[in-house]
């Protein structure tokens, strides 16, 4: 047979053995219908500041009922929103870090380090106030920059890292400003540019100071950064795997040391919100910060392991505190239960977070 025919032959051969060899049918996926914890599940899994935004209004709707008109004025509302001022803009700093897979303890000292320098080289050194914010700036971009380089080229734990600055920067602090407090009235007549943050803007019966407004202003530019920006989707893939976005051409070093320099410099600003928000400029104040970001981005729906939450559910979370906190002391009840009530919301938060994380998995 010559080789045309054994070609043809051969073809048809292959044509038959296709035609009926085995199913013809197109391959199929499983697409049976979740059920409404699943859809539940996958909503909150898109949407990270859904649930403190549930809880946050349930709050309101809670103390509104029991407390009425007390409650639901516009003097209350940005009562809590002035409260919440400092904690969410530390939240905020905190809120970088954590979406990298970190953690910084050292927000609090920081923030007060910075305060106190502003303070102290305006009334001890005589530098114009201007100068002294911008070496407050100066100085805490300069820690969260050392932090940044521990963790991210000596490979050192962020909790150990931070928690040594933390100790590193409060002893600065008490041995630089000898435990000495600037007072209201000097700053006022002398460099009341320390204290704009504090001053109020009315509207109605809503008073807001320049803080809040700073605030909400802050954590609307980081959640545009992150959501809207190479770097901020960087920060996110840096927290989800951070091998992986090596792989993908992310500068991972590099950005855990601009992360962290950033947090420092937002400790900062918060130590110029501080000095307006109690007037003067004192090394005992704000102690607690680091706990309460913590807290706010626990609350607010971040995820500790990295790579997922909103700065607005952050935003959120503090705000939730500040709610149960000045709702509380209206009704009058024992201080110690808005721990209580805190705690609970702290470990029930992580609960949710671990139950969301399956989707992922």
């Amino acid at each position: 047979m010559s080789e045309p025919h054994a070609a043809q032959n051969s073809a048809n051969d292959y044509e038959s053995a296709l035609s009926s060899g085995g199913p013809s049918s197109v391959a199929a996926f499983d697409t049976h219908d979740r059920n409404f914890l699943q859809k539940l599940q996958h909503f909150l899994h898109s949407s990270p500041a859904a649930v403190p935004l549930i809880v946050l209004i349930m709050s309101l709707v809670v103390f509104g009922l029991l407390l009425g008109g007390k409650f639901f004025s516009a003097f209350t509302l940005t009562l809590i929103l002035q409260q919440v001022a400092i904690v969410g803009i530390v939240g905020a700093a905190q809120t970088l870090v954590i979406l990298t897979a970190g953690i910084d303890l050292s927000v609090g000292a920081i923030m007060v380090l910075s305060s106190v320098i502003m303070g102290q080289f305006t009334f001890r050194y005589g530098l114009p106030p201007t100068i002294a914010i911008l070496c407050g700036f100066m100085v805490g971009a300069f820690c969260g920059w050392i932090n940044g380089v521990l963790v991210a080229r000596m490979k050192l734990p962020p909790f150990i890292v931070t928690l040594g600055m933390w100790q590193i920067v409060l002893a600065s602090n008490f041995l630089y400003s000898a435990n000495e407090t600037i007072r209201s009235q000097d700053i006022a007549q002398n460099a009341p540019i320390l204290q704009f943050f504090g001053e109020n803007l009315r509207l109605g019966g809503a008073v807001l100071t320049y803080g809040v407004i700073g605030m909400v202003l802050l954590v609307a530019f980081l959640w545009y950064v992150l959501n809207n920006t190479a770097w901020g989707r960087h920060v996110y893939a840096v927290g989800d795997d951070p091998d992986a976005a090596e792989l993908a051409g992310v500068n991972v070093k590099r950005m855990l040391i601009s992360v962290y320099t950033l947090s420092g410099l937002i400790c900062a600003f918060a130590g110029w919100v501080l000095i307006g928000r109690i007037g003067s400029v004192s090394p005992t104040a704000g102690q607690f910060t680091n706990i309460e970001s913590i807290t706010a981005v626990v609350i607010g729906g971040l995820s500790l392991f990295g790579g997922r939450g909103s700065i607005l559910g952050m935003l959120f979370g503090a705000l939730i505190v500040g709610v149960f906190s000045l709702g509380l002391r209206l009704i009058g009840t024992d201080p110690q239960w808005t721990y209580l009530l805190i705690g609970v919301l702290i470990i029930a938060a992580v609960a949710i977070d671990q139950w969301i994380r399956k989707v992922a998995g």
